[in-house]
C-alpha cells in the first residue's frame, strides 16, 4: 500500500489515498494501530484516509494511534489539503472537505506552485455541556468549573470543535507533569467520549503558549482543533482578543474567532516522504 508521511507543525500523519481502494471498518482501526506505532510501523499521530464524497470535493477520515476515530483534526486537514493539491487530485485553491464534524471549507495559499499554508474555516464552537459532551445536571456552558483528577483540582473550560476539549490555564508549562494529568483528565468519568486536554499560558491579549494531551494519542507537538478550542476558552474567560497567535511545541497557528461565530485557523503543512508498506 502506498502512503505519504506529512506533518502540520509537528503533528504527523500517514496519508493513504483511497479513492478507488476500499477498506473494511475493523481493518482501518487495526491498520491505524499498526502503521502509527513508532517502533514497529511508520510512526505517526494519526492515519488519514483520502476518500470520495457525495457532499463535498473529498472526504477525510482520521484514526488515532489507538485505533479510535476522531471527528475532526485541524492539523490533519491542512495536510489533507496539501496532499490533494500537490498530488494533483484537485486543481483549485479552494476545497470543500467532508469530515465527521461536517463540511469544512479550506483556502490554499501557494508558494512556488505547492501549498505552503492552509486557512481552514473550522465552523462554530459548541459550548453547552451536552455538546462537549460532559456529564452533569446543568446543561449550560462549562467555564472555570472545578474538576478533580489525580488528587488535584483544576479549573476547566470545555469547548467542542466537533471533538471534545478541556482548557486549563497554567503559567508553569515547563514543569507541568502532563503525562500524569493528561490521561487522568482524558479518561475522567465526566467525559463519556473522553477528551483532549490543553494547558495554556496567556502572554498577552494576542498571544498564548499551550501543551496538549490528545485523546487517543498522548502528548503531541500540535493540535489544530485544540488551538481553536483554546482561543475560544481564552475569550470566554476574558483573557485574549479574538485574533490570537498560538505557540505550540511544533510551531505556531493563527486562530481567529470571527464575529459570525466561526473559528478560522491558518497554519502550515509539510510533506516528509512517501513510500510503500506491507500490511
Amino acid at each position: 500500500m502506498k502512503f505519504t508521511k506529512m506533518h502540520g507543525i509537528g503533528n504527523d500523519f500517514i496519508i493513504v489515498e483511497s479513492i478507488q481502494q476500499t477498506f473494511t471498518e475493523p481493518a482501518l482501526s487495526d491498520m491505524s494501530q499498526k502503521l502509527n506505532h513508532r517502533k514497529f510501523g511508520i510512526g505517526g499521530d494519526g492515519l488519514i484516509m483520502v476518500l470520495p464524497s457525495k457532499v463535498a470535493d473529498f472526504r477525510m477520515r482520521m484514526f488515532n494511534p489507538d485505533g479510535s476515530e476522531a471527528e475532526m483534526c485541524g492539523n490533519g486537514i491542512r495536510c489533507f489539503a496539501k496532499y490533494i493539491y500537490d498530488h494533483k487530485l484537485h486543481g483549485d485553491t479552494q476545497v470543500k472537505v467532508e469530515t465527521g464534524d461536517g463540511v469544512k471549507i479550506l483556502k490554499l495559499n501557494l508558494r512556488s506552485g505547492s501549498v505552503d499554508t492552509v486557512r481552514v474555516d473550522m465552523g462554530t464552537p459548541h459550548l453547552l455541556r451536552s455538546e462537549i459532551p460532559m456529564r452533569g445536571e446543568d446543561n449550560g456552558r462549562v467555564i472555570g468549573e472545578s474538576l478533580k483528577a489525580e488528587g488535584q483540582k483544576f479549573e476547566i473550560t470545555a469547548v467542542s470543535m466537533g471533538n471534545p476539549h478541556v482548557v486549563i490555564f497554567e503559567d508553569n508549562l515547563d514543569t507541568l507533569p502532563l503525562s500524569r494529568f493528561g490521561p487522568a483528565i482524558e479518561n475522567h468519568k465526566s467525559f463519556p467520549k473522553r477528551t483532549n486536554v490543553h494547558f495554556v499560558k496567556v502572554h498577552s491579549m494576542g498571544e498564548v503558549t499551550m501543551r496538549t494531551w490528545e485523546r487517543g494519542a498522548g502528548e503531541t507537538l500540535a493540535c489544530g482543533t485544540g488551538a481553536c478550542a483554546t482561543v475560544v476558552a481564552c475569550i470566554l474567560n476574558n483573557k485574549t482578543s479574538r485574533n490570537v497567535l498560538a505557540h505550540l511545541p511544533g510551531g505556531d497557528l493563527r486562530i481567529e474567532w470571527l464575529g459570525d461565530n466561526r473559528v478560522v485557523m491558518t497554519g502550515s503543512a509539510t510533506e516528509v516522504f512517501s513510500g510503500d508498506v506491507s500490511l
